[in-house]
Parts: C-alpha cells; structure tokens; sequence
C-alpha cells in the first residue's frame, strides 16, 4: 500500500461538482492499493497515519500525532500511485490491485482509523474527483508498506 500523506490545514474532495469529503486541520491520504496488498498493510498504513508525529508542540517541533491534536484525516483512493513511468510513454499499472480488491482494503483502512477515534472523511472510489488542500509546512510524506526490492 502506498501512501502520499500531506499535513493540510485544509482539504476537500468534489465529485461531480457535489463535496464528498471535507476537513480543517489533518491530513490529506493520497492512498494507492498494490495487488499484493492485505490486512497486514492496512494494519501498517492505519499505524502510521495515527501515530505519525507530524504536528507542531509548543517548542515548533514536529512532536505531536494526529490523536493528539484531534486533527482528521481525508482519504482519497489513488490507483495512480503504483503507475511505472519507467518505460514508454505512458505508465503502466500492473502493480495496482484491481478495483475489487482495492475498493475492500481501501474500506478496510477507512473503518481501522474510524475505530482508532479518528475523523475520518473520504473520496468516492473509482470516481474522478477533484481535490484541493492547503499544504501546511508544507509537509509531504510517501509511505509504502513494503520494504524497497532491491536488485
């Protein structure tokens, strides 16, 4: 599971001119499903985006998580993410799982953080969406459940 997690002071999702989802100060969940994806990296990524000190202590420094800023989380599937763009001229997306299985874990994740006490808001899967965020930091992370492969 790949994830681009952006700290927002600000994010919103549209889906055909309507808001799908909405937050104030959070995070932003660019989320990619591989199709070697399960439990075990839902379980991983939910971690991460819970726990992640990403936010600002009293002292200016990145020390506090999303739990302890009572900050939400907008989660937008991104099949795009597992795009290689290494040969041609147009990506493949081999590495992404297909829409079936993609759309369970991407549900999965979306009700781990929810029983985790988090706000969690989101896109509408398979649907062209508009997203617009204010970057706060600005500050941008790439997370991936599984260790790089090396050759």
């Amino acid at each position: 599971m790949r994830v681009v997690l952006q700290r927002v002071s600000s994010a919103n999702v549209t889906v055909e001119g309507r808001q799908s989802g909405r937050i104030d100060s959070g995070l932003l969940a660019l989320v990619g499903v591989g199709r070697d994806d399960d439990r075990s990296d839902v379980s991983y990524v939910a971690d991460k985006i819970r726990d992640l000190r990403l936010f600002n202590d009293a002292n200016g420094r990145m020390n506090r998580s999303l739990l302890d800023v009572g900050g939400a989380v907008l989660l937008v599937s991104q099949f795009t993410l597992y795009g290689d763009c290494r040969k041609g001229r147009r990506p493949s997306f081999e590495e992404a799982a297909g829409p079936t299985e993609a759309r369970a874990l991407y549900e999965e994740l979306t009700g781990m953080l929810r029983s985790n006490g988090l706000i969690v808001q989101t896109g509408e899967f398979r649907e062209m969406m508009r997203v617009e965020l204010v970057n706060d930091g600005p500050v941008t992370l790439f997370l991936d459940s599984r260790p790089a492969q090396t050759s």
